[in-house]
Parts: C-alpha cells; structure tokens; sequence
C-alpha cells in the first residue's frame, strides 16, 4: 500500500483553497523550510521547527545503533519496555508498537496507581526509556525518579536500564551523561508533536521490537506525493482549512486502524491548531458505526483512517502505511494551520495549566473545597448535591450548532481500559460531538485547544482518590499530590477563560460503578 486519499467535499471555497496552496507551491515550500510561510510572527518558531520534513531519510542514521541496542538488550533478558513520557514523545510509539504488534508500556501519567502497578510490573526484566525533548516535564523527571530508586533498591545499577531520549542541551542530556545511561540525542529543529519519525518515535520503538526501518521506508515511499503542491497534502489541508472558514471546526477521526493512530492525529491537529480562538478540533472515534459519523453533526469534516465510501459532503479517506500516515498527517497539519492563520509551531496555552498546578504545589493556592456532595463522591463546580442534576446541567450549557463536551479522566488507565466508551453513550445523549482524554496525558495535547480553540466547549473531569499514594524521590510532593494539581489547575484556566467544569471525585472505586451508570 502506498498512499490513497478520497475527498468529497461540494463546496466551492475547498476548490478556491486547494487552487491557491497549489498556486503558492505551499507544500515544496514547508519541505524547502520556508519559514516565511505562517507570518512574521510565527517566523521564530518555524526557524527551529522544520526539521521533521526529512526525518525520513536523516533518522536512518542511527537506525543500526537501535538495532545493535536492541539485541543487546534482548541478550541480556531484557524484554519488557517501558516508555516514560508525554504528549509528542510517548504516542507516536505507543502506535507504532501496537500497530506492529509488539509490546510496549506507556507510562504517560501521573496517576500514583497507575504508575505503581507499572513499577510492579516485571522490574527485573524492565528497561526503562525516559524522553522528554526539554528534560524539564514534570511527569517525566518524576517517572525517572522513582524508577531509578526502584531499581537501586532491587540492586540493579539503573544505569544498565534507563536509555535518554531527548534534546542537545538539555538538563536531561547532562543527568543522563552523568549518570553513565545510554543518551540519543534527537535533532532539536523538530518539535514535539511533529516527532514520530525522530529518535523520540523510533527508540522506544525499535527496543520493543518494531520494524522502524519498514516505517522509515514507507514515509519515504509518499515522499514525493506528499510534497507535491498539488498533491494529498494539499488536498486535505485545503479540506480542513476551508472547512474551518464556513464554521465546520470539527474533525472525526474514524480510526479503521486499530493501532490508535487516531490519538496521535489529534495531538497532533489539536495543539497545532487550537490557539487565538480558533483552530481544528479532533474527535477520534472507534467504527463508522459510532455517534457523531453517520451522519455527522453539521459542523464536522469526517475522515476515515482507512477504506470507505464517503457519503457526506465535508469527508474524506486516507488509504496508507502508517509511516506515510505520519508523514502526510504533519503535512497537512502545516498547510492547515496556513490556512486559518495560526501558528502551527507554538502552544502558548499549556504553558498556563502548568503554571497553575505549580502554584498548588509550591502552596502559593490551596486545593478548594467541594461545592457539595452526593454520597461519597465530591462535586466541584455544582451547588446541587445532586450528580445527575450536575451533569443535566452542565450538558444544558453545550451549544446545540457549535458546542462540544470534554471528559477528563485522571484514572489509571491501564486499568480502566474501556471506559472511553462512555464517548459514545454521551454523543448519542446529547446529539453533540464528545472527546475523551486519559489525565494528565491530553493536557500535552487536546489542552491547548481546550483554552486556546474556540470557547465552544463543556468539561466533565473525574478524578479520584487513590488506592495508594506513591512518593517521589527528591520531591515535596507525591504523585497523588501532583495529580490532583494537575487536574485542579486545568479547571481553574478553563473557568478564567469562561469554560463550564464539572468535577467529579472518586472517594473509593465503587464510586466508579455509580458515574458509569448515571453516563450511560
């Protein structure tokens, strides 16, 4: 399979879009770095963001040193991999592995059960990849940390188990360094998001046991179809862009693939895009046969991850490889981000939820009080005692032309695997389109459109009290405590920025049972 792409779309300003991305060759001008493309203002960021375009030929420079790593690894009984990292730098793996077949463990939380049940897991067969392009993520340092405290205590020296995969530069690169771990050194002209086919995608990868050379060559196969200016590309960021300016700024992801390639693609579209008010929200769904596709909801393009017939006017399919996948999905993403007149390189909002859970942790804040209680379970943002009442209410507030609802899982989702599907059960309640995000996770991804997209959205988080807190070394605080400023800080932004949160919280596991049968 090379690369096959369908697009229906009626309308006259995809016809006008696609002819004026062609007409400015926009697509051989992102290959050719052109950083002129997004604006003076988005220059800077296009200057040091534009490596990702070749990473196709470049990463296959250090593809034998993976592969010799590897069998080293393999030679010493080392097969369980665990991955510790976030946003960009743990789900282009985590698709990779799965779509290849081969097991890889993403600890991309800070969840202290889940985390815990991770450290448990096969410790003397476990070797440990830590990425992280700054060497500053919270989560991640705090993952390292106890893995390297738990490996002293089972007397395994860590530095024969962590492997560092971040920028020239970084804190990370000196600790790793000096530590005596193995450190790969990813090309720092490639942003996060844009980095599946970098040392961050590849790594953890390649130890795990997937083909990467396989997915470098099927990214080089579409090469020149992607970068042709009149090519799919073009095509299908002419299709969302234009969308985009008619008001339909919703993007279904059906995801034929089973790997998961549809979480990748909305980091990927949602943090590029959604900023200044604006942007491409992304729905990811399981089948054609779930809500919010057939038919979709009036505001919503629908792309098929795979073969489909294409039945209404604002849709396509992508018929390709997953390394073509990845590639054209990051071509697109630019040429889109042309289009509504972001830009696609910077995520300014993030920053701000971080900011906040770090003002709870240094005590600058305390976490508030619930505004009342049904039973055991802890109601923030609603006075009325009532958990139905509660979520009647917030989804009373979801716009019914251009509104959407968020829920916000800060559960281990290792071991709740499934519960995503309450998705599906509140797009058919409320006729409206619906994500569902793992926390902390999405707020390295669907949080920046969350508070920089447009201020069309709802937010239902659940949290809980874990089954047991988990210290961490070096740190004045715990994961549990770092967790729940995590998802306290994000629902303070919202709030500033007028965005309705509900929150639930979890005094015990039964509770769970209990919001599952009040969603469905």
């Amino acid at each position: 399979m090379l690369l096959g792409v369908d697009v229906r779309a009626g309308e006259a300003a995809v016809a006008h879009a696609f002819a004026a991305v062609t007409a400015d060759r926009v697509a051989s001008r992102i290959q050719a770095h052109d950083t002129t493309l997004w604006g003076p203002a988005a220059a800077p960021d296009a200057e040091k963001r534009l490596g990702w375009t070749h990473l196709d030929e470049e990463s296959t420079q250090f593809v034998p040193d993976l592969l010799a790593l590897r069998d080293d690894i393999r030679a010493r009984g080392l097969d369980h991999v665990v991955l510790c990292g976030m946003g960009g730098s743990s789900l282009a793996p985590e698709v990779i592995c799965r779509a290849a077949g081969v097991e890889l463990t993403v600890l991309d939380s800070s969840q202290p059960d889940m985390v815990r049940g991770v450290l448990s897991d096969r410790l003397d067969r476990t070797v440990v990849v830590v990425s992280s392009k700054s060497g500053t993520t919270v989560e991640t340092d705090s993952q390292r940390r106890v893995f390297e405290a738990a490996f002293t205590d089972a007397g395994i020296d860590p530095a024969e188990r962590l492997i560092i995969v971040t920028d020239p530069g970084s804190v990370l690169a000196e600790a790793g360094h000096a530590a005596g771990y193995r450190v790969f050194l990813a090309d720092p002209d490639v942003g996060g998001r844009y980095s599946a086919l970098s040392a961050f995608g590849l790594v953890p990868s390649a130890l795990a046991g997937a083909d990467v050379e396989a997915l470098l060559a099927q990214a080089r196969a579409v090469d020149d179809a992607v970068w042709a200016d009149d090519g799919p590309a073009a095509r299908l960021g002419a299709l969302l862009g234009a969308a985009h300016e008619q008001g339909v700024d919703k993007l279904v992801l059906v995801d034929h693939t089973g790997a998961g390639l549809g979480d990748w693609i909305e980091q990927l579209i949602a943090e590029s895009t959604g900023k200044q008010g604006r942007g491409i929200l992304p729905v990811v769904v399981a089948s054609a046969d779930s809500p919010n596709v057939d038919p979709p909801t009036p505001d919503s393009v629908v792309v098929h991850l795979g073969d489909q017939p294409l039945h209404h006017r604002w849709s396509a399919t992508i018929r390709a490889d997953l390394g073509a996948q990845m590639l054209l999905w990051e071509a697109i993403t630019a040429i889109a981000g042309r289009l509504i007149g972001i830009n696609p390189f910077d995520q300014p909002d993030v920053e701000s939820a971080k900011a906040a859970a770090r003002e709870l942790l240094n005590g600058d804040d305390d976490l508030p009080p619930a505004d009342s209680i049904d039973g055991s379970i802890e109601l923030f943002g609603s006075t009325t005692g009532s958990i139905r009442r509660a979520l009647e209410d917030l989804q009373s507030q979801i716009d019914p032309h251009t509104g959407y609802l968020a829920v916000q899982a800060y559960l281990d989702r290792h071991a709740l695997a499934g519960l995503e599907r309450v998705r599906d059960t509140l797009a058919r309640r409320t006729g409206r389109p619906v994500t569902f995000g793992w926390g902390p996770r999405f707020l390295h991804s669907t949080g920046q459109y969350h508070k920089g997209g447009a201020p069309d959205g709802v937010f239902l988080q659940i949290t809980c009290e874990p089954l047991e807190d988990l210290a961490i070394p070096g740190r004045p605080f715990t994961f549990g405590q770092f967790c729940a400023s995590q998802a306290d800080g994000d629902a303070q932004v919202l709030r500033a920025k007028g965005r309705p949160v509900l929150r639930l919280h979890l005094r015990s596991p039964d509770d769970l049972t209990r919001v599952r049968e009040l969603l469905a």
